[in-house]
Parts: structure tokens; sequence; C-alpha cells
């Protein structure tokens, strides 16, 4: 089986229900699998014998779930929910916020790849989509990182903070302007979107924070605050068994759970589980067979789904691993056998076929690169070894997890590209009463264009968010300007 025969079934920002769940379950089993499989973008994916839109349809829409062949046509919105309430959270950033947001997009499919991720944790990588929104320090407020094909390799960070009422609405009015007109200029692009919707935007803060955190452990029973646990389950060759699956739906409905979490390394998080009800989880995962407590070698892998080459080599780096008593805790790896997002801490990469294959025996060889910093989220990978036979795999990646350990106390100031257009804040600000919009002429409003100042703007302006009328905006003293920028 390749991956061309599977379908993506979306599970928004990674969360599903156990109803819903169990209905996917059902329909991957009506077409014969006793397995499915989990996507690096949190979705869930299974084969089909026969391409039945009709079928599908029917399934799908009665949970108001969407799916797509593995075509890449459409784009599962990825999240960083699974880590609220079990990993250190922006302050203002709670599970119920996320939530807002999911629901905001259904019955939108998006083409691009959007990422709805919390920078203090290290569960979910924050720039593996075209749209990155990345929570600020500034209440309900957001960065923008694009990552498009014509902007180049580079982030490029959106010329303001997005408010989260209008996450949604920015992601459509971006993405229209974007299909129409994909070589824009961020500059162009922004002010384009800003002209389909009215945002509340605010100026930019200082810059972005990236986390130091090494990436956690995301399996097995753990305690959560208020007498609750959350329960990880991974298994190793990323085929989960239908019937455990359905088995465990069933028991988190009658635990009163209302949501599964999938992560973005092909497993997934049952969070909120009581005290009382632990023994009821521990007899499942007993009844089943289901072992959770592998080693810190196997779990912090990315490998394409189905690579079965991949696999075996990611088995026989953590055996070689394993007998040499190497600790990997921390670290992230990924096997790239074919093109692929990274978002791991070193990269094991096969390097193309020789031209001269045909005629000559020729061994697999091997690239070796990490991130800057062993931080995955800077995106900027070194060399560490070039044209590398399988058999020295193992004792480069022993050397350069000895280099991550001996770095891992030191701490520089971490930050993630300079605003393309950042624009000084302006000390002749004006807030709306109601709701607290402020409007700053440096950034504009919808249709107002950045650079008109305040007493310029026609007299039936209103307030984008409450509709309040011009004249009841206020003038902010400068201080408070200050803060509002």
């Amino acid at each position: 089986m390749e991956k061309n025969d599977l379908i993506r079934v979306f599970a928004r920002g990674g969360v599903v229900s156990p109803g819903d769940m169990k209905k996917i379950l059902e329909t991957a089993e009506d077409f014969g699998n006793e397995t499915i499989h989990f996507g690096s973008r949190q979705d869930i994916l299974f084969p089909v014998n026969i391409r039945s839109k009709t079928i599908l349809d029917h399934t799908f829409q009665a949970i108001r779930t969407e799916y797509d062949f593995d075509g890449n046509n459409y784009q599962n919105i990825v999240s960083s929910y699974v880590a609220a309430d079990m990993l250190p959270n922006t302050s203002w950033l709670h599970s119920d916020t996320y939530l807002y947001i999911l629901d905001d997009f259904e019955q939108y499919r998006t083409k691009l790849k959007i990422n709805i991720a919390d920078p203090r944790q290290t569960l979910v990588p924050l720039f593996t989509g075209n749209l990155n929104f990345v929570a600020s320090k500034q209440d309900n407020y957001w960065y923008l990182y694009l990552s498009l094909p014509e902007l180049g390799e580079e982030l490029v960070l959106w010329p303001a903070l997005v408010f989260t009422f209008d996450v949604v609405r920015t992601v459509k009015a971006l993405e229209e302007v974007y299909l129409e007109k994909p070589n824009l200029p961020v500059n162009e692009l922004f002010s384009q979107t800003n002209a389909r919707m009215k945002a509340n935007n605010r100026p930019l803060d200082g810059g972005l924070e990236l986390s130091k955190t090494p990436f956690p452990s995301y399996e097995g029973m753990n305690k959560m605050a208020g007498d609750k646990y959350w329960l990880g389950l991974y298994w190793r060759n990323n085929c989960y068994t239908i019937k455990f699956l359905k088995a465990l739906c069933d028991l988190c409905v009658e635990t009163n759970i209302g949501k599964i979490s999938l992560t973005t390394w092909k497993s997934f998080i049952i969070k909120g589980i009581s005290e009382k009800d632990k023994i009821k989880y521990e007899k499942l995962l007993g009844k089943y067979g289901i072992n959770m407590r592998h080693s810190s070698l196997e779990l912090n892998w990315h490998l394409p789904v189905l690579d079965e080459e991949a696999l075996q080599l990611k088995r026989y780096l953590v055996r070689t691993f394993d007998q040499n008593d190497i600790s990997t805790e921390g670290l992230t790896f990924a096997v790239k056998t074919v093109p692929m997002v990274l978002f791991t801490a070193i990269v094991i990469e096969k390097n193309p076929v020789s031209q001269y294959a045909d005629k000559y025996e020729l061994l697999d060889t091997y690239n070796v690169l990490y991130c800057q910093d062993f931080n995955p989220n800077k995106r900027k990978y070194i060399t560490f070894a070039k044209d590398v036979l399988k058999e020295d795999l193992a004792p480069l990646l022993m050397e350069l997890s000895c280099l991550y350990y001996e770095q891992l106390n030191y701490e520089p100031e971490v930050k993630v590209n300079k605003p393309i257009a950042e624009s000084k804040p302006q000390p002749n600000l004006h807030q709306c009463p109601d709701c607290l919009t402020v409007y700053d002429p440096a950034f504009g409003d919808g249709n107002i264009l950045p650079g008109v100042p305040f007493p310029d703007l026609p007299a039936d302006y209103t307030c984008p968010l409450c509709e309040a009328p011009k004249s009841a905006f206020k003038l902010m003293p400068a201080n408070e300007s200050e803060i509002a920028a």
C-alpha cells in the first residue's frame, strides 16, 4: 500500500470527540481495515478500496468532519490544543481559546496549511504551516508568520498582530488574495487582505521569544492539576488497531472525556481522566496488551507515513543507541527519504539514487543535519556530515547527542526574524471606550490604508468591532499609547 492510497480525515486542530472518532473508525472498518494511521498534521489516515465520494460524504458530513484524498487539495489545521493544561503555556491562552478558533473554521476548508500554536510549549511545531499563528504576550493577539513558496524559504512576519476573533476571517481573506495573486509582496498582501475585512489589528510588540524547553515526553499516565491525569499512547509502526481504539472511545464516553487530542508525532493524548477512573484505563490497556513504557530513544522520531525503509532505519539506529546506553531525551529525529516538512532537531537525509546505480552496485548514503541550537523552530539546518554509510550513522548521531547536552545550559537570546514592515508606534492613538479597540494610523483599519491620521478618517467611520461612531473614540495619553503599542 502506498501513501497515495490513503484518505485523510481532518480532525481540526488535532481535536476529535470520542463519538466522532468511533464513527471514523467504523467507516475505516467498513472499508475492510483493521488498523488506522495518524498523520503529521494531526489527521487520521486509512486506505479505501473504492474512492466513493458519495459514501464518504454521507459518513463525514453527518459528524461535520472534512476529508480529502491524499492529493493535498485541502489541509488539516494544526494546533497546540493537545499541550494545553499539561505543558507550559502563554498566560491568556487556554483550551477554550483554541476551541473557539477551531469551531470558527467549521464549513471552511483551507487549501493552505494553517498552524495555531503556543510558543511556550515544544510538543507541537510552530512553523510547519503556510500561515502560522503564534500567540503573543498581548492578550488575545497572535503573530502571523508566512511560509509561502513565492516569499522564499525564510519566514515572513505579518506587519501586525492578529486578534483572536479575527483569525479565521484573516485566513479566509488572505487565502483569497494569495490564490488570486500569489506573487504579491507581504506589504501588498497585507493591504489587500485588510481591504476585504474589518480587522482589529494591533502593532507588533517587539518580537517572538522561542521556548528553550527540551522536547517533552508524551507517553504514559501522567498527573495534571486538580487530581486529573492525561494518558499518552504511541505505536512503533503507526498502525493503531481499530478494535482497541473503539473500546477506548467507549470508555471515554463512559468517563465523561469529551475530547481526544492527536499529536503531530502520530500519537494521541486523552486529558482529564479522574482519579477514580484511572484504574479503568489501566485495565483496558492491560486487556489489549498495550505497552506505554517505550524508551525515549523511540518516541521522538518523525517518519513519512507507510515508509518501511525509514522505519527499518529508525529501528536499526534505536537498537544501536540502546546497546551503547546512549540518552536522546529532549532530542527529536527525522528520517527523510522523500520530500517532507522538517520539524526535528536532527535529520538523517537519504541521498538520491546515483545515476550509475544501474551499472554498479552502490550503497545508500546519507547526510546528517542538525538545527541551530538544536531548536527545530529556528528552521536553520546545519550539515554535520555528508555522504555517510548506514553503519556510520549511529556514531555520528551519538556525537551530536553529546554536543546537545554540552550546550543545554547555554541559553542565548532567541528571536525570530525582524518584522518586514514594522512601523514605530505612533503617539497619536485613539481608542474606542466601549470595546477598547485602538486605531493606529501606522496600520490603518480595513479599507483605511496605513498612514491616515485619525482626524482625517471619514465622518461615518465606525469601530470595526462594536461599530461605535468616530465621535466616541478618545485620544490615548502618551504613556498608555506606549503600552498599547
